[in-house]
């Protein structure tokens, strides 16, 4: 009995290091802007948004005027508002009002427990209800725009409603089981541990996999969906772009494949943003402006 009480003890104690452990490796790290949209010679507003628990999302609002189209911009895990400038700034001059949001737990946004992408995706939601407060009647478009699992969020916030006209993903990830097998592979944690992981963590989040995965969400979306991919990306292989887009049957995604670029080639992603805007003009996203 001793023995018995001893090795439950011991197990106890591994489970528990291994949930800190669990804990402490998921966590995403805070960075906070060092600059802002006047460092590209921009006027922007610095923006509160409420989200759940009292919690604040910080965010820049780069207005072009009350009757253009909206776009809300959502960095990936650990990035911020700051590191999505560079892309936000071309589309912001083919005329398009911006809004850079910093998720829970990021950049100068509060703190909240866990991130997830489920959480990102709520975040989004917020930031869209903030864009719609400050619409002027009849002008209804807005898009989204999210890189990694900022990506995967916005196609999951979009799967969800029917007042989006278009998304952007830029090197979303097609599942998230997928993405952490690749990440414990790497710290070689046996299988058998990893499962368990995999299943503690859906427990965290309070959804299964297959519910928030991008080549399922993506396929549930309503408006246009255009997904953007580096062929260099070593975090997210490309060939989880095409496996979100030949998922979807009928209407598929559009696919545009940057030669080179890897997961955070946010600036390479800007070189091509004329493929971006005449998506975006193609889906009559942009258009009547002027008013």
């Amino acid at each position: 009995m001793y023995f018995l009480g001893i090795s439950l003890f011991l197990a106890a104690i591994v489970i528990l290091v291994i949930l800190i452990v669990v804990h402490i490796g998921f966590r995403a790290p805070r960075r906070v802007e060092q600059g802002n949209p006047a460092d590209f010679g921009l006027e922007y507003e610095e923006v509160w948004i409420q989200v759940a628990k009292g919690r604040r999302l910080f965010a820049w609002w780069l207005p072009v005027a009350d009757t253009a189209p909206s776009l809300l911009v959502l960095h990936g895990w650990g990035g911020n508002a700051e590191l999505m400038l560079p892309l936000a700034v071309f589309l912001h001059r083919a005329g398009i009002n911006i809004l850079l949001l910093d998720a829970r737990n990021h950049g100068r946004s509060d703190c909240a427990g866990h991130s997830s992408l489920p959480r990102f995706a709520e975040d989004a939601g917020a930031g869209v209800g903030w864009i719609k407060s400050r619409q002027r009647e009849g002008c209804t478009r807005v898009a989204l725009l999210g890189h990694s699992v900022g990506a995967g969020a916005v196609l999951f916030e979009a799967s969800r409603r029917n007042d989006i006209s278009a998304v952007i993903s830029v090197s979303a990830f097609a599942h998230p089981a997928w993405m952490m097998h690749r990440y414990l592979d790497r710290f070689r944690v046996p299988g058998l541990l990893q499962s368990w992981i995999l299943r503690y963590v859906e427990w965290v989040i309070g959804y299964r996999y297959e519910e928030i995965a991008p080549m399922n969400t993506a396929c549930r979306v309503g408006c246009p969906v255009l997904l953007v991919h580096g062929s260099a990306d070593e975090t997210v292989p490309v060939t989880d772009a095409w496996a979100i887009r030949n998922h979807c049957r009928g209407h598929k995604p559009e696919l545009v494949l940057i030669e080179g670029g890897r997961h955070d080639s946010v600036e390479l992603v800007e070189q091509h943003g004329d493929r971006l805007v005449a998506f975006l003009e193609k889906e009559g996203f942009i258009q009547g402006m002027s008013g």
